[in-house]
């Protein structure tokens, strides 16, 4: 399987990489990359893949059925040779929006005590989808204020690596009612925000800021009724 290097630090930019295979459709599969794969409501990353005498644009990142990351090319772009030696360009302004907007997902999680049964990144913001019961649903200025304390109190994340019998000894840590926590390798990763996690503990494998400052000002911009008790909060950049 191809190794996560986003996992250890999202930080990186770049990195070397051998070409494993190039499926059917064109798609890369190296043996490391720092792109992350669409998966949890976070979009694929994009980029570009440089090697000796040639460049593919990446137009999105996905796994496969065997879970490796392939990285999808844009129209007509050419594949570098199996077993070339590759550098993975992350763009990183996009990179960098999603972790702010991933990481201020984990804020909206925390400032609202309910399931959760949705959640996407987009553009300008992201979207969570909540069970609320009615008589529950939060006043989106009380709300609003809540995430920008947050950010403003500027909490450290960070992450530790539990073993998967510990996550199934740990139900409760877990927010979201239809997405599992990525398992089976015999570790899974808790991202933590604040000291030990006292804003925000909870599996997670996307992508994170260092500190919750970097996200700046915020503002729920509507919360909408998509079911008896589903309630979807949107956010956005202020």
């Amino acid at each position: 399987m191809t190794i996560l290097l986003f996992r250890e630090d999202a930080d990186l930019k770049s990195c070397a990489a051998t070409v494993e295979a190039v499926n059917e459709r064109g798609g890369i599969v190296l043996d490391g990359t720092v792109f992350y794969a669409t998966a949890g409501g976070q979009p694929g990353d994009k980029g570009k893949i440089v090697w000796d005498g040639g460049e593919a644009l990446i137009a999105t990142t996905v796994y496969d059925e065997a879970k490796n990351v392939v990285h999808v090319p844009a129209e007509g772009q050419p594949a570098p040779p199996v077993g070339s030696k590759v550098e993975a360009v992350l763009d990183w302004d996009n990179r960098y929006r999603n972790m702010r907007v991933h990481t201020l997902m984990h804020l909206l999680c925390a400032s609202v005590p309910f399931p959760v049964t949705g959640g996407a990144i987009g553009e300008d913001g992201g979207r969570i989808d909540f069970d609320i019961p009615e008589g529950q649903i939060p006043d989106k200025a009380v709300l609003t204020a809540t995430l920008n304390r947050l950010v403003s109190e500027d909490h450290p994340v960070t992450f530790r690596w539990i073993t998967d019998e510990e996550m199934a000894e740990n139900q409760h840590l877990i927010r979201t009612m239809s997405v599992k926590p990525p398992m089976g390798t015999g570790r899974v990763r808790l991202v933590m925000i604040g000291e030990d996690g006292k804003v925000d503990l909870q599996p997670c494998g996307g992508t994170h800021l260092r500190s919750t400052g970097a996200i700046g000002p915020v503002a729920v911009s509507k919360i909408e009724n998509k079911g008896k008790i589903n309630r979807r909060i949107r956010v956005v950049f202020a």
